[in-house]
């Protein structure tokens, strides 16, 4: 995947600061919009996760921030929901002319409400996907502890969301009283999701069921059991970073095996890591894909196996199928094959090796268990053809590395 850092004027006359996200590959079969929540930016957690899962499928992916938020002109203070409305038009005419119209949009919390409500304007959008939205742009008035006393004595008030202070307008609360989603959200003509959390403790998953309940079909809901409203956890962003991208597939002309396969460039493994993603890395041959990473008590966040964890399933997975092919070439009764291995360092006083070798060792300790009708000679066999699979073999020889760049 490679950004493209882009800035995009609105009527308003503000600029607003977005990410263009594309297909590693250069292949963009579509584009999408993703709007963030209220209080956060387009660098949030979840709001990269999806916008990757998407480029994997052939997307571009916009995202960006509103008027008066993260790196975008603007002042906050002076902005209400018809404004952030507008900044999506605007980001949807960008794309227009710059690219390509987008058919996909995604709105996480208020921006997913942003999304629906934009997309009655927004003609060539086919599909619109929402992430613990509240169903009414209404509902922000209860996360600012809104009263009218309020206004009693004065045009604005200061809000505390998510630990940021906010000013608050009277033009703000008006605008998003004046806003009727529910009362015309049956009218969209297009595909929606409703992604939502029953644990949602900032907007309550009862949003997600009101919108159901009052949209057309198609419509979807997905219960993100577990997950709070940020999507805090890295596993509940992939989750329905990946949701998102299967639902899609279904209404928009994409890439639906998943994964958008990274070239190997003639070799035979790719292995992909974007810093931002922490030690997740993405692993590809020429025909399959996996993702390696550490265990979380080392800081990693335990999304796939580790490195060694790697080695050792490749040492694994050449033994049991070295001793299938003995086995059958023998016409000996084996019908499966367990082995269990570990790496670690050892001293080679503890392995009983007599060497002139300082510090520790590399040790793997491979056990081997045996299911079929074997006598005891054809075990102790099998046993000594376990540590002649050419991946053992490899390891036990001294192997040669050249490392260079390429561009």
């Amino acid at each position: 995947m490679n950004t493209q850092n882009l800035t995009i004027p609105t009527i308003n006359g503000h600029n607003l600061s977005a990410k263009l996200e594309l297909p590693a590959d250069g292949i963009i079969q579509q584009y999408a919009i993703f709007a963030h929540c209220f209080t956060c930016n387009s660098n949030l957690g979840v709001v990269r996760h999806i916008s990757r899962e998407l480029t994997s499928r052939g997307i571009g992916v916009l995202r960006f921030d509103f008027t008066g938020l993260g790196k975008s002109e603007g002042e906050f203070e002076n902005t209400n929901f018809s404004n952030n409305v507008s900044d999506l038009l605007a980001v949807n005419q960008y794309l227009s002319d710059n690219y390509k119209a987008p058919q996909l949009l995604v709105g996480h919390s208020l921006g997913g409400t942003a999304v629906l409500t934009a997309a009655f304007h927004l003609p060539l959008v086919k599909c619109v996907a929402t992430i613990g939205s509240p169903a009414q742009p209404d509902h922000i008035k209860k996360l600012l502890n809104y009263d009218k006393s309020k206004f009693e004595s004065t045009n604005s008030f200061e809000a505390n969301i998510g630990g940021r202070p906010f000013t608050i307008q009277k033009q703000f609360i008006e605008d998003v009283e004046a806003s009727d989603l529910l009362g015309k959200i049956k009218t969209l003509n297009k595909a929606v999701l409703f992604l939502h959390s029953p644990q949602d403790t900032i907007v309550g998953v009862e949003n997600a069921a009101n919108l159901f309940h009052h949209a057309f079909h198609p419509k979807s809901f997905v219960s993100l059991d577990g997950a709070d409203h940020l999507l805090s956890k890295k596993e509940d962003a992939l989750y329905v970073a990946d949701v998102i991208g299967s639902w899609a597939s279904r209404y928009i002309d994409v890439n639906k095996e998943g994964k958008k396969k990274l070239s190997t460039e003639g070799e035979q493994v790719v292995v992909h890591l974007n810093l931002e993603d922490n030690f997740t890395s993405q692993v590809f041959t020429n025909k399959h894909h996996f993702i390696a990473d550490e265990p979380k008590e080392v800081g990693g966040d335990d999304l796939g196996p580790s490195p060694y964890e790697l080695l050792n399933s490749a040492i694994g997975a050449c033994t049991v199928m070295t001793l299938k092919l003995y086995a059958e070439r023998k016409q000996w009764d084996l019908k499966e094959v367990f082995v269990y291995l570990s790496y670690a360092k050892k001293h080679a006083s503890e392995l009983n090796i007599d060497t002139e070798e300082m510090g520790k060792l590399d040790f793997i300790e491979k056990k081997i268990k045996l299911i079929g009708n074997l006598d005891e000679s054809q075990r102790l066999k099998l046993l000594e053809i376990a540590s002649k699979c050419p991946v053992h073999k490899t390891l036990s020889n001294k192997v040669h590395f050249q490392t260079s760049e390429v561009s």
